[in-house]
């Protein structure tokens, strides 16, 4: 192997190695203690490393390992497997992704617009049938995959494993449709969801410091009042009785400074929004360009362009999941009993 084989090939296994790291974290910090216990926003974490893991062990694992042996050696049979599982987990990682993000754009919307009240995504049956139809849709688009495909090279120094559809209207035919409703359809739903859960949360700024400035002219208020109605003590003081008494009883008690209208559970639905915009951010970046490489593809097939795509798709699962640990703060783990 040469120098750049060996770099890419190692670029590949670090991020295979964080891959597996931040998804299994994200799936054991997600479980709860109790079953009972189980939220919406756990099976939807747990829902989605289970499918970036898919990736992780059956996509990315025997792709490094083909990159370090310098050619395809696991054989035309799982060279199907392969390419089902790549599909598979890309499209249920996509909607994953999306659930996601609209579940927290409601708890966001709840908390802050509704003085957090239930979201429509806390039922788990709803959930759960979301998932299932997800998987469902995940699975129906990723079995062509398992059948048409082909271990191709010019000699066995340079086989690969590539799909390979006999009729080339049905290859494009088939990602035209895949690529629309699994892929543009929801990157244009976690878009537009982000764009909402920003104006939100730019709206909650903006009313949070009208709401500090209102206080703290209130506060500077009452300082003065307090002042003006101890030196009016003072100088009552100094008067007879008889004088001081009717002041005395005619003294107002000072208003208490109102209370503040943010929520103090809406601040980890804060947090966890700002993760889904970042997450929608790396989303953008990363789909946007695998879907355009895609799609480039079903004109000019190159293995470069390939390779590029499988890059960008392994460096989504792997960066994720630490976004999301780090919104609902469970990135580190507590030694404490």
């Amino acid at each position: 192997m040469d120098a750049e084989k060996v770099i890419e090939s190692l670029i590949r296994a670090l991020m295979f190695f964080a891959g597996v790291v931040g998804n299994n974290w994200l799936v054991i910090r997600s479980l709860p203690i109790n079953a009972s216990a189980l939220r919406t926003n756990e099976i939807l974490f747990i829902n989605l490393a289970i499918s970036n893991l898919i990736t992780n062990y059956l996509v990315d694992l025997p792709d490094t390992m083909a990159d370090f042996a310098g050619n395809w050696f696991l054989g035309e049979t799982y060279c199907g497997v392969f390419r089902f599982s790549a599909d598979l987990s890309e499209t249920s990682s996509i909607f994953s992704t999306f659930f996601i993000s609209i579940f927290w754009h409601q708890k966001l919307v709840g908390s802050l617009k509704r003085g957090g009240g239930p979201a429509r995504m806390d039922g788990l049956r709803l959930v759960a049938c979301l998932l299932a139809g997800s998987w469902t849709v995940a699975v129906a688009f990723s079995i062509p995959h398992f059948f048409f495909v082909k271990v191709e090279g010019t000699n066995e120094s340079e086989a690969d494993c590539l799909d390979y559809f006999p009729d080339v209207v049905a290859g494009q035919t088939y990602e035209i449709i895949y690529l629309t409703l699994a892929n543009a359809l929801p990157l244009a739903g976690i878009v537009t969801i982000s764009v909402q859960i920003v104006i939100t949360l730019l709206q909650n700024q903006r009313r949070v410091r009208s709401h500090n400035a209102e206080l703290s002219e209130n506060k500077s208020k009452n300082r003065s009042d307090v002042k003006r109605n101890d030196t009016d003590a003072v100088t009552q003081a100094r008067r007879p009785s008889s004088e001081t008494r009717a002041p005395n009883r005619q003294q107002e008690v000072l208003p208490r400074p109102p209370q503040s209208s943010v929520k103090p559970g809406s601040n980890i639905q804060v947090r966890a929004a700002k993760s889904v915009v970042a997450v929608a951010s790396v989303f953008l970046v990363c789909w946007l360009t695998h879907l355009l490489l895609r799609i480039t593809t079903n004109f000019h097939t190159s293995s470069l362009m390939l390779e590029v795509a499988s890059y960008i798709a392994a460096s989504y699962t792997c960066i994720i999941p630490y976004i999301f640990l780090h919104g609902v703060k469970k990135l580190t783990c507590s030694c404490k009993p």
